[in-house]
């Protein structure tokens, strides 16, 4: 089980720190972690919860949602992490399609969570801190005695859901095996300290699988020691490095661009940082050597998916390579395939990026169709993106098949916003697609076409995405159109409205 392997020297290592709240300094050592997990997963079983069961968090980085985490998986059920930041509307479809029976909230969400628990006929929803729902700290109970049969090969230990081009969300079934073979094959990489004196910023969202997996659970793995931020600012971020003598920042490209660029840096002694790891969307060569020559330690890139749990290649030490993501992590097997023709490329040969590994997931929850067309027959993760590799080993991701839109590091399918935009009772048709953006990586675009004497204003646009989406998905230029393109079979164009774009 993944909570064994995270949490297997956790006794040993005592009253040393394993995860800080940044914010209010709350803190718990790895001894002092391992009991409350013990607890938790008492709580749960004495609830009646465990294999087969899914408990939901929506929640910030706090140092509660690794105990939850750990205490699920303890109890020998499944954890679904959701976006906090979604609206009721796109919670209760989690809630609902993963079937989970609890869920666990802080104040801030709780209405929201509330409603979504409603609709989706979730059991009961928890609150960690105040609010008018059950305190989460009577999850808590007698330490739990036994153990849940769980099959690590089969059994799903987290349920993240991850946004395709069109459709709703799916749930990627990570299992116990998954994610224990992942971390064990991206921390040797890493070239981090043999004694885990190490000390990780968590400002990247645990409820994503990069946070969730490279930073929650490689580092308590590891020994290190956590320091979580519930949202990014970029003064608190430098002040919390500085404090706590932070030796890693695992980030994403906007947070790459504020420390080559905002004068705040200048104000504070970055002075400990080790390295600085991007991942989650592509980082600009000339970016990663600018912030690295004004912090004074390396940036480099890694890459995954939710999909391979999430680590497929990662940049060792010392080992930057100009617009490359890195080598191949150990027992993981890469081609280079044409589209086309489905025919392996050479070196500097540019095709879609296949991937196969013990750290691919099962598949989509109840979505064998999207998991066959994702996975085939001979286990071959087919990613959608498009790279090349050079004579070293180095991948580098130049393109995309899929169309989804990556908003700071935020995966944005332009279907989801289409189908909601055409819901506007002034909106005939609409179209949506990434432009590209220095801060943000892309911003999504919308192509609307009114309906005939409708009167709508692009802020309009922008407003109605807002009230019923997170915030990352809103739509952020809208631009009138007299039509969309689209093929005889009325598939939208979107190449033609990027040509359109770019020229």
């Amino acid at each position: 089980r993944i909570d064994q392997y995270v949490l297997e020297h956790a006794s040993t290592r005592g009253d040393k720190l394993a995860i800080v709240d940044g914010p209010s300094g709350r803190s718990y050592t790895y001894d002092a972690l391992g009991l409350a997990v013990e607890s938790a997963a008492g709580g749960l079983a004495a609830r009646g919860f465990g294999r087969g069961d899914v408990l939901a968090v929506i929640a910030p980085n706090l140092p509660e949602y690794a105990i939850l985490f750990h205490a699920v998986s303890r109890a020998g059920g499944t954890i679904t992490t959701v976006n906090p930041t979604y609206g009721a509307e796109e919670i209760a479809f989690q809630l609902k399609d993963a079937g989970a029976r609890f869920a666990v909230t802080v104040g801030l969400f709780l209405d929201a969570v509330k409603a979504a628990a409603a609709e989706a006929g979730t059991e009961e929803v928890f609150v960690i801190g105040d609010g008018d729902a059950t305190p989460a700290v009577e999850l808590f109970g007698e330490a739990i005695t036994t153990d849940p049969a769980v099959d690590p090969a089969d059994d799903v230990a987290v349920l993240p859901y991850s946004s395709g081009t069109t459709g709703l969300p799916k749930g990627v079934m990570l299992t116990h095996r998954n994610l224990v073979a992942n971390i064990a094959q991206f921390l040797p990489l890493g070239g981090y300290d043999e004694d885990g004196d190490e000390t990780f910023i968590a400002v990247l969202p645990f409820f994503h699988i990069y946070g969730m997996q490279v930073l929650m659970n490689g580092v308590l793995r590891l020994g290190g020691t956590i320091v979580t931020m519930p949202r990014f600012d970029l003064e608190e971020f430098l002040r919390l490095i500085q404090e706590h003598r932070v030796t890693r920042a695992l980030v994403v490209p906007p947070i790459v661009l504020a420390l080559a660029k905002h004068p705040l840096v200048d104000e504070f002694d970055l002075s400990s940082l080790r390295q600085i790891l991007s991942g989650a969307a592509p980082l600009g060569a000339e970016l990663a050597a600018e912030a690295a020559a004004r912090v004074g330690c390396e940036v480099v890139q890694g890459y995954g998916l939710t999909e391979t749990s999430p680590v497929t290649n990662l940049t060792p030490p010392h080992g930057f390579r100009a617009g490359a993501v890195g080598v191949l992590v150990p027992n993981t097997e890469m081609r280079i395939v044409d589209p086309e023709s489905g025919e392996d490329l050479g070196v500097g040969e540019e095709g879609e990026v296949w991937f196969r590994g013990p750290q691919v997931m099962k598949g989509y929850f109840n979505n064998r169709e999207a998991s066959s067309s994702t996975i085939d027959a001979d286990g071959w993760l087919h990613t959608g993106d498009v790279g090349r590799i050079d004579e070293d080993g180095y991948l580098a991701i130049t393109d995309r098949l899929k169309e989804l839109i990556k908003y700071k590091g935020f995966q944005v399918p332009p279907a989801e916003l289409e189908a909601l935009l055409l819901t506007h009772p002034a909106i005939a048709d609409a179209a949506v697609i990434g432009v590209p953006d220095e801060e943000a990586g892309e911003l999504p675009k919308a192509f609307v076409v009114t309906r005939p004497g409708a009167e709508l204003s692009a802020d309009e646009v922008t407003a109605f995405t807002l009230d019923h989406l997170a915030h990352y998905k809103q739509v952020r230029i809208v631009e009138f159109v007299e039509e969309i393109p689209k093929s005889a079979s009325g598939k939208i164009l979107r190449r033609l409205l990027r040509d359109r774009e770019s020229t």
